[in-house]
């Protein structure tokens, strides 16, 4: 969607739970035609046409802050009902059952794990910088993507260590491939920063908004 005169402009809630990379998040989203704003409180999130739910950090304060918040119970309905959702980052790792950083459970929306990358020699821990997100053959929102490989930028040391395959996005590779993206109906979740991924990350979040208006 193009945000051009006439075109409605869909609300979207960018959730502020008290972490994540708010601001580049919802100035993206303008840049691309959005109406984002950011809610505090899940009444506020309510009557948005999608939701952001951006994260950075810890996976143990996350998941406090969330349930401070109720935004845990509110994103669970959310993504429970199929609504146009899009994580980012730590936003991603919280939908899981499980994350091996201090052992927390995660929102059990999809299955598996997510655990750090395995030390060894060489390998630089956090992923950090530019890498390609190859998308499954035929997945969704990937409109001006290449399937066989788009740059976005990452910064992370845990990550998806096994999930159902019906739910992968995309994979990336770092010390192997890893699943740095999922998605089930108007669901997505990448562990990528399309915030901060340059001309493909706004595309990536112009393909999400399109969802709110169908």
């Amino acid at each position: 969607m193009s945000g051009s005169a006439g075109q409605r402009r869909p609300k979207v809630a960018v959730i502020d739970y008290g972490m994540g990379n708010l601001r580049s998040v919802a100035r993206a989203l303008a840049a691309v035609g959005g109406e984002p704003y950011l809610a505090s409180d899940p009444a506020q999130a309510e009557s948005a046409d999608a939701v952001v739910f951006p994260g950075q950090g810890a996976i143990a304060d996350c998941m406090d802050c969330l349930a401070r918040t109720s935004f845990d119970r509110f994103l669970c309905e959310w993504v429970r009902a199929d609504r146009p959702f899009l994580g980012v980052c730590l936003g991603l790792q919280a939908l899981f059952e499980r994350s091996e950083e201090a052992d927390r459970r995660g929102l059990g929306l999809f299955p598996g794990e997510v655990r750090r990358f395995r030390s060894r020699a060489g390998l630089r821990i956090p992923h950090m910088g530019w890498n390609e997100a190859v998308f499954r053959p035929g997945a969704p929102l990937t409109e001006g993507l290449r399937a066989e490989g788009e740059p976005f930028y990452f910064v992370h040391s845990y990550r998806v260590a096994a999930t159902d395959p019906s739910l992968v996005w995309c994979e990336t590779d770092y010390d192997g491939p890893f699943v740095s993206g999922v998605r089930k109906g108007r669901v997505f979740a990448a562990q990528f920063h399309p915030e901060k991924s340059q001309a493909k990350g706004l595309q990536l979040y112009r393909n999400f908004l399109s969802l709110s208006v169908r």
